[in-house]
């Protein structure tokens, strides 16, 4: 019989000040402020940890399996030491700080050492008039940068985008980037907390200062060679209903359209899964209930393929490792 089972996970919720209320849509618990900018649903990081929710492995977090359980969760990746991916909603009910985050070659020469921080956007939710910026537009170098950072207009820099729901944005490390106002947002990342905040549009923090920026380091980071980022075209798989959003050296990001029952797994993978539409049910889940909209849950390895049945249409993202 197997060890594990499907995984679902306590939420770790983050405030911020661009952060606002449109979280609670995904079925977050909210308190009364009105600052929610992220839920961190799944996460193994030395100061944030998801905690194991149901079945006879609650209260244990992803850390302890994946040290006590790593060749039945992560499977032909049993190596890692660490879960090597992190999965988040955003809520940007105002725009971020123009940012960017180290590779890997970087982020461990930190102290502590850390990975770099490869991500990419799935659009939940648009407002009418929201906009992104996505890498640097043709022809901006570092010294181009650098003097409109000074003068306080490097947006002007960036390649703007207005997105719609369904869109997907791969944004590799290096890549400058700042998610707008009124948008809601699914983020896959390498498991790394590490941002250079290049610019904040002179806002002040919770203290009454301005945030801190890291120009010198974010520069340094900066691969100025990529260019304007654009949406990810969707590409057909073998399996219907199912459609290529990003497959990078990091992870592979499927969109999944299910009626009726379709299997998951198989692969000697762990899959991570996340209901944006709908509601499905999981073979094996101990909680005996449905996953809703904004539910996310870890199906590892060794479970084989695992049948996921949604009794109306529902739309799941599937998140895994190469």
């Amino acid at each position: 019989m197997p060890v594990l089972y499907p995984l679902r996970f306590q939420p770790l919720l983050r405030r911020y000040l661009w952060g606002g209320r449109r979280l609670a849509t995904l079925g977050k618990s909210l308190g009364p402020e009105n600052d929610y900018a992220e839920s961190w649903e799944v996460v193994d990081r030395r100061d944030a940890q998801s905690v194991v929710t149901a079945g006879p492995l609650a209260g244990h977090t992803l850390g302890d399996l994946v040290r006590s359980h790593g060749r039945e969760l992560l499977g032909r990746h049993a190596a890692a030491t660490r879960f090597p991916l992190l999965f988040k909603f955003l809520d940007a009910h105002d725009r971020l700080s123009i940012q960017v985050h180290p590779d890997d070659a970087r982020a461990a020469q930190l102290d502590p050492p850390d990975v770099g921080k490869t991500e990419a956007w799935v659009i939940l939710a648009a407002e009418p008039g929201s906009y992104l910026f996505a890498g640097l537009r043709g022809g901006i170098d570092r010294e181009t940068f650098r003097r409109e950072i000074a003068r306080r207009t490097c947006e002007l820099c960036l390649e703007r985008i207005e997105p719609r729901a369904g869109d997907c944005f791969f944004l590799p490390a290096g890549v400058v980037h700042a998610l707008g106002p009124g948008l809601l947002v699914a983020e896959i990342q390498q498991p790394s907390d590490t941002t250079y905040r290049i610019y904040d549009w002179s806002r002040l923090g919770p203290d009454g200062q301005p945030r801190q920026l890291h120009v010198d380091a974010a520069l340094e980071a900066i691969d100025f060679r990529y260019g304007p980022v654009a949406r990810q075209p969707p590409l057909t798989t073998d399996t219907a209903g199912v459609e290529r959003l990003v497959a990078c050296d990091q992870f592979v990001l499927d969109r999944r359209k299910i009626i009726g029952a379709q299997p998951i797994g198989g692969d000697d993978r762990c899959h991570l899964l996340a209901v944006i539409e709908g509601a499905v049910e999981v073979e094996g889940d101990p909680a005996a209930c449905p996953l809703p909209c904004g539910g996310v849950m870890l199906l590892p390895a060794e479970l084989g393929r695992v049948s996921v049945t949604a009794p109306a249409r529902a739309v799941v993202l599937d998140a895994y490792l190469p």
